[in-house]
């Protein structure tokens, strides 16, 4: 059974940096296609940013801003924020599927039908 679990969700100023985390298992391979989302008061859910193996991607949104890593051997997913606005207000969420990854360089990696598996979201909150 495979469980994503978010956290580091939490109240930040404008300009500040937070770094969200998603602890995974019982993904069922060593290559993990991965990805953050969020969800902004009001909005549909949007990719943020994903990996798959060395490759990353960015939406436009946050590119410069936020980088995507990940421990494996931790399990472990990260989101590092910097530069945050109150247009970064949003619960996030992480999500994974299995390979073969959605090819980041040809467009992909961004959409949410292209995931299998959801952690239950973190929220995000960055005040003026």
């Amino acid at each position: 059974q495979v469980q994503l679990v978010e956290s580091g969700g939490g109240s930040e100023e404008f300009g500040g940096s937070h770094t969200l985390a998603c602890v995974h298992s019982g993904l069922p391979s060593s290559v993990h296609c991965m990805a953050w989302f969020r969800q902004r008061p009001g909005e549909e859910r949007e990719g943020v940013a994903a990996i798959a193996d060395s490759a990353t991607k960015y939406a436009d949104s946050v590119k410069g801003r936020f980088t995507i890593s990940q421990d494996n051997a931790k399990n472990t997913l990260y989101l590092q924020m910097n530069s945050l606005s109150p247009e970064d207000t949003a619960v996030y969420y992480c999500a994974a599927t299995q390979p073969p990854c959605p090819p980041l360089a040809a467009g992909h990696g961004l959409k949410d039908y292209e995931y299998d598996y959801w952690g239950q979201g973190t929220q995000v909150t960055v005040s003026s």
